[in-house]
């Protein structure tokens, strides 16, 4: 089964880049058909291909299955301190301030 979450994941990445499917195929030397189908999730590109769709897009495989595997942790907690650090501190504190409560609760159920 293939999951539509890494086609997605694709595309947002290409898009953050700015690249049609078009210029974005042209750039790693793979057919536009062929990135659309990725994107969608109706392929799943085999290990060569899937090495040029990630140069292309200037990412690491963590960028592309970080909400498909368990083990990308690290990852996302990166990418939401990142985010975090962007907002407003009184927006920043009452974030914590609700994490901080989650991770006594979720000791407290063990």
């Amino acid at each position: 089964m293939i999951d539509k979450r890494i086609g997605k994941r694709i595309k947002e990445c290409r898009e953050r880049l700015g690249l049609t499917q078009e210029q974005f195929a042209e750039k790693v030397g793979l057919a536009t058909n062929y990135i659309s189908t990725v994107e969608r999730g109706a392929s799943f590109p085999r290990c060569e291909k899937l090495i040029a769709i990630l140069n292309g897009l200037e990412v690491s495989a963590d960028a592309i299955f970080c909400d498909v595997t368990d083990v990308s942790g690290p990852y996302k907690e990166n990418i939401i301190s990142e985010e975090l650090a962007s907002l407003p501190t009184e927006d920043r504190k009452r974030i914590l301030d609700m994490v901080e409560l989650m991770i006594k609760q979720a000791k407290s159920n063990k």
